[in-house]
This record gives structure tokens, C-alpha cells and sequence, in this order.
């Protein structure tokens, strides 16, 4: 374990854009209520146990908390193989005539000791979204075992027991959170709002599972003020907002960028290819100015490899943030595809769609004619439990004027075939048009 101490949906109207960041799934295995307190998972587990009204699971979202596990602590040495021309070009024939406006990285471990990996346009570097709050994670667990470098049962008590009141950091945001209430036994959905209360595993929780921007914010600054008291956090709520008022932007500047680049940089990676550099809400970056944020398909397969081998801070944090991304409620994008119905998926998703007005064009969620962003990431276990399959992809693409949704979500079935089977079927190639590739796979996309 490394250790670093840093002190001290809308139409566009006549000439406006419209630039829509949207990205949703619900995470974390359904048994672990008790262990975090994460109020949203009793609701999943009573829904599945048939004790509430609610969607239920596919067979690959009941993976239990000590099933949900890091897979590769014996492979730390493992790197990126040489990539492999044959699987690279399957997975290009996929994407058709539109294989310029795509990029992945796809690493198969289904054989351990022969990984297969292959690559399109892997150093393309482009902003992510949301998957970027994979790094505002990293950033929260390198500053908790900071805190606590030997107690990891000291870090679990803070992120359960740590509690964050949201302020005007939260503001705006159009993704709805799950908050239950466990004496009035109510689950309210909405956007997060100021004097909203929740622990550190909540807003986690919410940040991975609704990807709320506000908790995002909310936790980056909250890992700030981690970095700036050190051993006296947690600190009041009083006392943090009395911080970011009296210090200067400057200086919150500079200690924004040690706090999400450094972590960064100790887990090997270069800053050049993966970094959030900001908020991810509008008050947010005016409160604190930040840098631009990026990442290429072949940095976050590299942060995926890491995770399983527990290169992630240490083995804890590795394992947290992979059950973080545990797919336990209705599925998304590429998750959605029924081919990984009975596969635990880990997965985020990041989108930006912007529009202009366009004779003939009417501007729907992720149709952009300007910019039309989906970023994917998922490492897939087939069947859950059993990982007779295991693999992970990420994928980036801005394909404009088509639903992007449902084209990573075809291309989900395409890759799962193509691991599974070794074959690739027209059925699931994207040079067929929406309607074709829907009456084929039968599928139904948000």
C-alpha cells in the first residue's frame, strides 16, 4: 500500500446548445446493510426477498458480499499482453462501417494463464463522464488509508459512521438518489439537496449506483477537507464550510489537484492519459477551479487489471471500489444486454450528448448532432459465481444522431458471443440500423 501525505433531457432551441452528462446503474451486492449501513440495499434485499413491491435481480446481480471478490491478488505481476490481431479484428468487425468512431481495450482472462487482449484506437483520449468517478473513488480510499494506513477496521467505521451533510457543492443536479429512511421504513427518490444527510458509504453508494454529480462533489470535497486536517477529520460541517469560504481559489486549486492527481500517479498511472481534473457540478467549479479531465480505453482497462489485483491503494480499497461497481439493480447501456443477464457485471457508464438546431433532427437522449459521448466499462464474470468467463472491456465512441445506448448495449451481446463462443454474428453488428438490431436481440433501452 502506497502512502501519500499532502498538508497544508431538453430540446435546443435557436442557436443554444444543449450538453447533457447522464449516466445511472445501482451497485453493490443487496447483503451488505449491515456492513455499511448503505440504507438503499435493505430496500434491494427486501424487494428480492419479496417483502417490498420492486424490479428484482437477474441471476448475476445476487452475488453475495463475500462472493463479490477480487480475482487476480495471485497475478499482481500480470500486465497487458501483446495485443492479439485476430480478436482485435472480431471485435472491429462488430462495429462496421462506424469502427472510426469507436475505441476500446478488451482484456480476456477467462483463461488466466493465457490472457487475450485487444485494442482499437487505445490511446484516444477524450473526457469520460462519469466513469471518471472512478478516480474521485480512488481519490477518497488513497486518503482513508492515508488516515489509517494500518486500521483498515478504523476505515470502515469512518466511512459508515462519517456523516456528510450536502451544501451548495450539491448543486445542480438532475440524478435522483435512493434514501431510505429504517424508522419510518419510506424510500424517497430525488435529486440531493442542501441539509441532506448520508455517511461516506451513502454518498459512495450514490455516486456509483444513481451517479449523483452532487454526491461526486460532495465527496470530492469532503476527501479535500480529509487532506487538509488529516488526523483532526472528520471535522464539524461548520468547520469544513468555514475552510472553503476563508481559503482562497488558488489554494483550493492547488489542493484539489493533489488531492485527485496524486492517487493517480501512485497507482502508475500518467496523468497525461487518465485524470479528472474538476467537480462535477456547476458550483462546484466556480467554488474551486479545477483542469481538464480525460482518460483512453487502454488506461481504464489498466485501472480495471489493477483493481483485480488489488493494486488499488492496497487490497481493501481495491475491493471495495470493484463492489462499488456490482450491478444489483435495474441495468444500463451496455449492462442492459440480456446476454449478461446471468453474469455478475461490474460496471460505470459516462455520457455527454450536445445539440444543435438541424432542418429534419429532433433532439432525443443520446442522439446528440453535435456531440454524442458514451463511455463504458465493465468487467463481466459468466455465469456469476461460476466465471467460467471473465473479462473486462472498456469502451469510448461518439457516434453522432444514433442512440448510443443501444448501440453499446448491442455491442455488449456482440463481445459476450464473441468471448463465449469465439464467433460473431451480423445479428449483433452495428452496421445494421436500430430497428433491425432491437427486432434481433429483442432488447428495450431507456
Amino acid at each position: 500500500m502506497k502512502s501519500l501525505r499532502v498538508t497544508g433531457s431538453l430540446v435546443a432551441l435557436a442557436a443554444v446548445s444543449l450538453l447533457v452528462p447522464a449516466a445511472q446503474i445501482a451497485a453493490y451486492p443487496i447483503d451488505g446493510y449491515e456492513e455499511t449501513g448503505i440504507g438503499r440495499l435493505e430496500v434491494a434485499r427486501r424487494v428480492q426477498a419479496g417483502e417490498m413491491y420492486g424490479s428484482k435481480q437477474p441471476p448475476g446481480g445476487l452475488l453475495s458480499l463475500s462472493e463479490v471478490d477480487l480475482r487476480l491478488l495471485d497475478r499482481q505481476d500480470l500486465q497487458l499482453p501483446e495485443p492479439d490481431a485476430a480478436l482485435s479484428a472480431s471485435v472491429i468487425e462488430l462495429l462496421g462501417d462506424r469502427k472510426d468512431d469507436y475505441q476500446f481495450a478488451l482484456l480476456d482472462l477467462s483463461d488466466p494463464a493465457r490472457p487475450r487482449y485487444a485494442e482499437h484506437g487505445e490511446n484516444y483520449r477524450a473526457n469520460v463522464g462519469s466513469v471518471g468517478k472512478l478516480l474521485v473513488g480512488l481519490a477518497l480510499f488513497q486518503a482513508l488509508a492515508d488516515l489509517r494506513p494500518e486500521a483498515v477496521d478504523e476505515r470502515r467505521a469512518l466511512l459508515k459512521n462519517t456523516r456528510i451533510v450536502a451544501d451548495e457543492f450539491v448543486l445542480t443536479d438532475h440524478h435522483t438518489v435512493r434514501q431510505w429512511d429504517p424508522v419510518l421504513e419510506v424510500l424517497t427518490r430525488r435529486p440531493l439537496q442542501p441539509g441532506d444527510v448520508g455517511s461516506i458509504w451513502e454518498y459512495l453508494d450514490w455516486m456509483m449506483s444513481a451517479s449523483s454529480n452532487s454526491a461526486a462533489s460532495s465527496l470530492i470535497r469532503e476527501t479535500m477537507l480529509m487532506r487538509k486536517f488529516g488526523d483532526e477529520y472528520p471535522v464539524t460541517h461548520d468547520v469544513g464550510m468555514r475552510f472553503f469560504a476563508e481559503t482562497s481559489r488558488a489554494e483550493l486549486g492547488s489542493l484539489l489537484i493533489r488531492t485527485l492527481q496524486l492517487p493517480v500517479t501512485a497507482a502508475g498511472f500518467n496523468l497525461d492519459e487518465i485524470r479528472q481534473g474538476s467537480f462535477f457540478t456547476a458550483t462546484g467549479n466556480r467554488r474551486v477551479p479545477g483542469t481538464k479531465s480525460y482518460a483512453t480505453p487502454r488506461t481504464l482497462i489498466e485501472f480495471l487489471l489493477r483493481m483485480e489485483q488489488g493494486r488499488l491503494v492496497d487490497e481493501f480499497s481495491s475491493r471495495e471500489l470493484k463492489r462499488l461497481l456490482y450491478s444489483t439493480e435495474r441495468r444500463i447501456r451496455y449492462a442492459s444486454a440480456p446476454a449478461l443477464n446471468q453474469a455478475a457485471v461490474y460496471f460505470k457508464s459516462g455520457s455527454l450528448y450536445q445539440c444543435e438546431p438541424e432542418a429534419g433532427f429532433r433532439c432525443l437522449k443520446y442522439h446528440g448532432n453535435v456531440k454524442n459521448l458514451m463511455n463504458s466499462v465493465a468487467i463481466v464474470e459468466s455465469p456469476a459465481g461460476a466465471r467460467k468467463h471473465h473479462y473486462m472491456i472498456a469502451l469510448m465512441s461518439n457516434v453522432l444522431r444514433r442512440n448510443s445506448a443501444v448501440d453499446h448495449q448491442t455491442l455488449a451481446t456482440g463481445i459476450h458471443e464473441l468471448i463465449t463462443t469465439g464467433a460473431v454474428t451480423t445479428a449483433t453488428a452495428l452496421s445494421r440500423t436500430e430497428e433491425e438490431l432491437a427486432r434481433a436481440t429483442g432488447r428495450t433501452v431507456d
